[in-house]
């Protein structure tokens, strides 16, 4: 099986991820690229409290894994990076609210991150075998 791009769905014309791909799937796997708080239809960063930082960075997540034929439950792994990791709690609470059944294992670190966001995540997913 070969590799195929993910692309979101409401990405605007502009939407470009630069020397990389959004989302990857191959074998039944989503492998999911680093995401922040970016909207997809303009391309630009939406800074503001980690937990506003958090909810998009889910949403976009989502978003990928729906394209992709996948829910959050079928999310296995996480990594996810934060510009300060006294913004735990507050990351902590609003990423399990994104989840119903069981949580994907998941690493936090403490990050240097670019253009003055709080968080990203990269993900893997498992698709549903029908």
């Amino acid at each position: 099986m070969k590799k195929e791009i993910i692309h979101p769905e409401n990405a605007g014309k502009g939407f470009t991820t630069g020397a990389y791909s959004a989302a990857v799937e191959i074998d039944g796997w989503v492998y999911i690229s680093g995401q922040g708080p970016i909207d997809f239809t303009t391309s630009e960063f939406r800074l503001g409290s980690i937990e506003e930082e958090t909810r998009l960075t889910m949403h976009n997540i989502q978003s990928l894994l729906k394209v992709a034929g996948c829910t959050m439950d079928d999310l296995v792994k996480c990594t996810v990076h934060l510009a300060d990791i006294n913004d735990f709690a507050g990351f902590n609470n609003e990423y399990s609210a994104w989840f119903t059944g069981v949580k994907p294992a998941r690493t936090t670190v403490q990050s240097g991150l670019g253009y003055n966001i709080k968080v990203e995540i990269d993900a893997i997913a498992r698709k549903p075998k029908l």
